[in-house]
């Protein structure tokens, strides 16, 4: 059984599947390029023990042992040379991600498992910047990883059955419900879930409803715990329009094809919480949800 985990990017998703394993007693290796983002990832972990001691969910003791269980690296190189399984989950960036695999294929053991956390780009084509393609798997988390259960594995064309089992029973192991996909664009989750948050912005777009009205009915008739809009948001708008392109590059179907307003709102530089405004405005300590002046 896999127990040396080595995780590649700091950032939201990167620390919260560093968090998940290191409080299931695994050894964690946490490696990004910025020494910065990894204290940074360090102290968020932190707080995020610390919500979960406050509403009962752990033990004070796990904290300590789940931070001892962590460590972290700015090379590549040594953060993964005992690894068993590492997680890559960088910037959703091909041409990255493909440098990122190269690298691993070279300084990762022999019989190491390479999972990306990837919501949309091709397992295989990754798989296909290493010489072992037969390793390659998706292990697609979802945000807040302490949080959300789904773990959405995705298969390359040649990933092997005996790697694709131990990933389930791994994923079993962090207490997530682990669902096996194939490799096509967006794979599951994003294949429906961005067409739906696309429609919405272009019910927005047309005119047909505000904001607010959008996501209350999606809330309220759909019982969804949050409306398109603030999920998109709360994704990040560059992140959806990156996956829409996908779709649409690798469909070739105008189905998918991003909406007007989203493509103009990231070159804006609007990408919701992660720019402090999108469809709605944020502000610092403030959990009142606000409509972005620019849609009233």
């Amino acid at each position: 059984m896999i127990q040396t985990v080595s995780v590649i990017g700091a950032g939201t998703m990167g620390n919260g599947i560093a968090h998940v394993f290191a409080q299931k007693g695994f050894t964690v290796k946490l490696i990004d390029v910025s020494q910065e983002q990894l204290e940074k990832a360090i102290k968020t972990i932190g707080k995020n023990l610390d919500r979960q001691i406050s509403k009962g969910t752990i033990a004070e003791s796990l904290k300590q042992t789940t931070l001892a269980n962590l460590t972290t690296s700015t090379f590549i190189n040594e953060g993964v040379e005992n690894a068993e399984l590492v997680i890559e989950s960088a910037t959703e960036n091909i041409d990255l991600k493909l440098k990122i695999f190269n690298q691993l294929d070279e300084f990762a053991p022999a019989g190491c498992i390479l999972a990306t956390n990837t919501s949309s780009i091709s397992i295989t084509k990754i798989g296909s910047a290493t010489k072992r393609p037969e390793l390659v798997i998706g292990m697609h988390f979802m945000n807040p990883v302490p949080v959300m259960k789904l773990v959405e594995i995705i298969n390359g064309y040649a990933t092997d059955r005996e790697v694709t089992n131990n990933i389930v029973e791994l994923s079993k192991t962090l207490d997530k419900v682990p669902c096996v996909v194939n490799d096509y664009p967006g794979f599951i989750a994003n294949r429906i879930l961005m067409p739906m948050i696309n429609e919405a912005i272009y019910s927005l777009y047309e005119g047909v409803a505000g904001v607010e009205e959008i996501d209350t009915v999606m809330k309220l008739g759909m019982a969804h715990p949050m409306g398109p809009l603030q999920l998109a948001d709360f994704i990040g708008l560059d992140v959806c329009l990156s996956i829409l392109n996908v779709l649409y590059q690798g469909f070739g179907n105008q189905k998918y094809s991003p909406c007007p307003l989203l493509v103009n709102m990231v070159m804006a530089g609007y990408k919701g919480v992660k720019s402090g405004e999108g469809f709605y405005k944020y502000i610092n300590g403030s959990k009142e949800l606000i409509v972005s002046s620019r849609f009233n």
